[in-house]
C-alpha cells in the first residue's frame, strides 16, 4: 500500500497532476486525493484547475464534466467502465422526446447526466444548488431531468413552483424505504436521519433533515447532537466515522453501495497516472453547448 501511495504521489509531482474523488469512493481513495467533495464543489475545482491532468476518482459523467469545464486539460478516469445508472436512464432520443412533449418549457439538468443530455438543457444542477438553480429562472413552471425525486423534492421546497420531472431515479437510494427509517427511530430513538433528495419522497419526508453530500457531512460537523442515521451512499458514512469519531455514525441500511462508485482502486489512478490511459473526450459541438449549461449554474452558484 505505501508503496503505491508513494508512486502515485511522486507521478502526481513530475506530471503537475490532481486526483479529484467523489465522497462515494472507497475511503481509501482519500489517501491522494488532493480534492474529496461531492459533484458541485468538485465541478468547482475542475472549472479552475492549473493542473494539466485531472485524475477523476468517480464515475463517467463526473470526468465528462471535468472535461467540459477544462477542455483544455488531460481528463483520466481511472476505471472507464464506472458509469451512472441513473445517467443511463435518460438518452439523447429519449430527452428529445421528453422535450417535444412540454414544448417551451425551461429545462434544469441534474449533473448525473451525459454530455448529449446536457446539451440540451438550459441549466444544470447538482443536489446542493438545485433549489437555488430552480428558483433563479423564475418560472412556475420547469422541466426536471433525469432524477424525479430530487425534482419534487426542490418543488416541495419551493412550493411555487410546478417541476415537471423525467422519470429518472438512483436505483441505491432507492433502496431506501419508510420502513427503514421507522426502524432506525425504534432502534436509535436519540438519533437524528439525515437524508439525501434522491431518496424516495416517502423518505425524505420523514427525515429530519434532507441534503446534498456535502450538506450531510456539513449537518454532521456543526451539529451539537452525537447520534446520526445515514440514508445515503456508504462513502459518506465510512468518512463521517474516519472524521468525527465521538460521534455515533449509522447507516441506514448495511452495503447501501453504488456500484460503479465502489469500482475505482488506488492501483487503478496509479495505472492511469503511469499510461495516461481512459482519457476522456467529447464532440466539440457537443461540448459547446453542454458548458453552456454548466456555466449558467456554476455562476448562479457563485
Amino acid at each position: 500500500m505505501s508503496n503505491i501511495l508513494e508512486k502515485i504521489k511522486i507521478l502526481k509531482k513530475q506530471k503537475n497532476a490532481i486526483i479529484l474523488a467523489h465522497c462515494y469512493q472507497p475511503v481509501e481513495i482519500d489517501k491522494v486525493a488532493d480534492y474529496v467533495g461531492d459533484s458541485l464543489y468538485l465541478s468547482q475545482i475542475a472549472s479552475r484547475t492549473d493542473a494539466d491532468i485531472i485524475v477523476f476518482a468517480g464515475v463517467y459523467f463526473m470526468a465528462q464534466t471535468a472535461k467540459l469545464l477544462s477542455p483544455n486539460k488531460k481528463v483520466l478516469l481511472p476505471q472507464i467502465e464506472a458509469g451512472c445508472r441513473m445517467a443511463d436512464m435518460l438518452s439523447h432520443r429519449q430527452l428529445k422526446e421528453f422535450l417535444a412533449q412540454h414544448p417551451s418549457l425551461p429545462t434544469v439538468c441534474y449533473v448525473n447526466s451525459t454530455a448529449e443530455v446536457k446539451a440540451e438543457c438550459d441549466i444544470c444542477c447538482t443536489s446542493s444548488n438545485a433549489e437555488k438553480i430552480v428558483k433563479s429562472l423564475g418560472k412556475s413552471k420547469i422541466l426536471f431531468v433525469p432524477d424525479t425525486y430530487l425534482g419534487k423534492w426542490v418543488e416541495k421546497q419551493l412550493g411555487n413552483v410546478e417541476v415537471i420531472t423525467y422519470p429518472g431515479f438512483c436505483p441505491t437510494h432507492l433502496q431506501i424505504r419508510p420502513q427503514d427509517i421507522e426502524n432506525a427511530r425504534n432502534k436509535y430513538p436519540e438519533a437524528l436521519i439525515l437524508a439525501h433528495p434522491e431518496c424516495h419522497m416517502s423518505v425524505s419526508s420523514i427525515a429530519d433533515y434532507v441534503g446534498s453530500t456535502a450538506g450531510i457531512m456539513k449537518f454532521v460537523e456543526k451539529s451539537k447532537d452525537k447520534t446520526f442515521v445515514i440514508a445515503t451512499e456508504q462513502g459518506v458514512t465510512d468518512r463521517l466515522k474516519r472524521d468525527y469519531p465521538n460521534k455515533n455514525i449509522i447507516p441506514i441500511k448495511s452495503n447501501l453501495i453504488c456500484p460503479n462508485m465502489k469500482m475505482t482502486s488506488l492501483e487503478d489512478i496509479l495505472h492511469v497516472l503511469e499510461t495516461e490511459e481512459n482519457e476522456i473526450f467529447v464532440d466539440k459541438d457537443i461540448a459547446q453547448r453542454a458548458v453552456r449549461c454548466l456555466d449558467r449554474m456554476l455562476e448562479v452558484s457563485k
